[in-house]
């Protein structure tokens, strides 16, 4: 069996047995702490405006807010950047945040797997290299045949948050390596080139959430360590993971994820424990959603979206895109979230 088939299978076995493990329920539990809009944005070094700036990555660095969104600046061709600029943290948590705000680009286009954009950053810290996981959208040749598609992308930064190294993952296994459709993942334990990794391919057009441990020096994926752990429910069309990881202790980490519903098309987010090799051990159903107009309208209607997680104290920061036009910050009582995990069987709880 080629190892394409080998995954799918796995995956189609995991959607019978990890099905019912959540509910079609929304009790949205983050405060809307403000919006950040294009406008608001003044990226140096470039001389023009953006006209989105959506789906954010984040990275708590002391009392600094580091985000990370998706820059659009031509809705002709749509080719996105990733940008960066900094917020205040106890500011953004008062509410009290006030534009504009200075940035500079990062990443945009500069291979032909990222031709038609650089897009939704989520951002690790490891051995003094900041690990930017981005989807890269753009071409790859099949023999004679120019095929248009994404990746999951690697770029690692120094200190001076200058590119040093990109590149894409591809799964090995059994003397193959397979370039599938991928995106969504973020880093857990990363222990010199390797690193425990949330991820989502699409294989035979299944899209579920898995887990797998990654040789970031190589940018393979173990395809013997890929295990199935989250999957869509009958109401959803598909889901995937939506931000970073963040480490709560020894062995756990909180990440965000998001069910498309079939009903309206809407993306809508919970929450997911996970062990420090990615097993799931508890998981929330809906408990952010979009609500009002600046919320639900956009170039993509009903969608907050990743990609920032962070904790503060007592206080979980989600930092996400708007309906792919804007930066919504949010956030909530952190033991207020954890209460409305439900643990999985066989998982050791609180």
């Amino acid at each position: 069996m080629r190892l394409e088939e080998q995954l799918l299978s796995r995956a189609r076995e995991a959607l019978g047995r990890l099905r019912g493990v959540r509910r079609p329920e929304t009790v949205d539990i983050f405060e809307r702490l403000g919006y950040i809009l294009p406008g608001d944005l003044r990226v140096r070094g470039y001389g023009r405006a953006p006209v989105a700036a959506f789906n954010p990555g984040a990275l708590l660095r002391g009392r600094e807010l580091w985000v990370f969104p998706r820059l659009v600046f031509d809705y002709h061709g749509y080719a996105s950047s990733v940008g960066f600029f900094k917020l205040d943290a106890e500011a953004a948590l008062s509410g009290g945040l006030r534009g504009p705000f200075e940035a500079q680009l990062l990443l945009w286009p500069r291979e032909l797997w990222e031709f038609k954009g650089c897009e939704d950053a989520r951002v690790s810290e490891a051995g003094g290299r900041l690990l930017v996981l981005y989807t890269g959208y753009g071409h790859h040749w099949r023999g004679e045949s120019l095929e248009t598609m994404w990746v999951q992308a690697l770029a690692e930064l120094d200190g001076g948050l200058r590119v040093v190294r990109r590149g894409f993952f591809r799964i090995a296994g059994g003397g193959e390596v397979l370039t599938p459709r991928m995106k969504d993942s973020a880093l857990l334990e990363v222990g010199g080139s390797g690193a425990a990794l949330l991820c989502r391919p699409t294989l035979g057009g299944l899209q579920v959430c898995w887990r797998g441990f990654a040789d970031l020096a190589e940018l393979t994926i173990d395809a013997s360590s890929m295990q199935p752990v989250l999957v869509h429910e009958e109401w959803e069309t598909h889901v995937g993971w939506s931000t970073n990881a963040v480490k709560i202790s020894s062995n756990e980490y909180l990440v965000g994820w998001h069910g498309v519903l079939r009903g309206d098309l809407s993306y809508r987010e919970g929450l997911a424990l996970v062990s420090g090799d990615g097993e799931l051990l508890a998981v929330s159903d809906y408990l952010l959603a979009p609500r009002g107009p600046v919320e639900e309208y956009g170039d993509r209607p009903l969608v907050i979206f990743g990609d920032g997680l962070a904790v503060r104290g007592d206080r979980l920061i989600w930092v996400g895109g708007v309906s792919d036009y804007a930066i919504g910050l949010f956030a909530a009582d952190l033991d207020e979230a954890l209460e409305r995990l439900r643990w999985l069987s066989g998982a050791a709880g609180p």
